[in-house]
């Protein structure tokens, strides 16, 4: 693989990694987190694979699955950094700000007990969205497995950048923006799922009372509720699924149902999910930006390989 088929964001990726793993290695100075062994082995057997495939497929010259397996390892371990740096900063997160994130939604005429019995009366309705959000990790590989195929590499670059980006822009924001979340008691409907909020509660508690000082990826849990980054993937999937021969219609769809599910099965405010699409904007400008060649990324394969004929 040249160097020159590297673009600079590609490069940025890495750097941000660092700096992530920059910043959780000060904060442990102060108050250490440990790891437990089962998750760590875990991770070290995907990326150990991920290696293993980047390797092959640099020595065999094949660009298109290079980029797939240098996109799986940078998510991958992002994904890693910002479980350990969340947990970090809520371990040492302020006040919390649900009364104001509840009243920011107030304020917009949104009543959630409402637009949950609402949707509770829909059954079908429920197990779709709930899928949909539950499955952004296989959204995901799907996406970047796919636009690696279709030769899309700048656009991978690109997205994975960003989304790299936004998630370490989020994981900062929530540590001066702490919240449980928009909650309800899934007694109280037949067919809602609990949020997972709900379901992290004793974590969450155990991280700001410093009960919980251990690190399981075994057992990952997003914990950030504002600004939510279900929405900002959903959003940066949804225009990257555009690419992909075969999910041109479904992937989009399928990445959008995900946002639209993220306040019920994400417990979020709906500020949450705005703030959230706004920081999916600025990340993909910002990446765009970073790139070695940004207007040429941003033209179809047609219009570019015209481009490039001509010159």
């Amino acid at each position: 693989m040249k160097a020159a088929d590297v673009t600079r964001a590609e490069r940025v990726s890495w750097l941000l990694l660092a700096l992530m793993f920059a910043t959780f290695l000060m904060l442990q100075v102060t108050r250490p987190f440990a790891f437990a062994a089962p998750g760590l082995a875990a991770a070290a057997l995907i990326l150990g694979g991920l290696a293993i495939g980047f390797r092959r497929a640099k020595r065999l010259d094949q660009p298109r699955a290079r980029a797939g397996a240098v996109a799986l390892i940078q998510m991958t371990l992002f994904t890693l950094l910002a479980i350990a740096l969340s947990y970090a900063f809520t371990a040492r997160a302020g006040p919390l700000w649900d009364g104001s994130l509840a009243q920011a939604d107030r304020a917009m005429g949104l009543e959630w007990p409402v637009l949950r019995a609402t949707l509770d009366r829909w059954p079908l309705a429920v197990p779709l969205l709930g899928f949909s959000y539950h499955s952004l990790s296989l959204q995901m590989v799907v996406l970047i497995c796919g636009l690696s195929a279709a030769g899309e590499l700048s656009r991978l670059r690109l997205l994975v950048c960003a989304a790299i980006l936004s998630g370490f822009a989020t994981v900062f924001l929530s540590a001066v923006v702490p919240a449980n979340g928009n909650l309800f008691d899934p007694a109280q409907y037949r067919y809602l799922w609990p949020a997972v909020p709900w379901q992290q509660a004793e974590l969450l508690h155990g991280l700001r009372s410093g009960a919980v000082r251990t690190i399981d990826f075994m057992k990952p849990e997003g914990i950030v509720t504002f600004p939510s980054y279900h929405a900002t993937l959903g959003l940066l999937f949804a225009r990257g699924f555009r690419y992909v021969p075969g999910l041109r219609v479904a992937g989009p769809v399928w990445a959008g149902l995900t946002v639209l599910a993220t306040p019920i099965f994400g417990g979020h405010y709906m500020v949450d999910v705005l703030a959230g699409a706004v920081l999916a904007v600025i990340a993909a400008a910002c990446a765009v930006r970073l790139d070695t060649a940004p207007t040429r990324s941003l033209l179809p394969s047609s219009a570019r390989r015209v481009a490039l004929q001509r010159h």
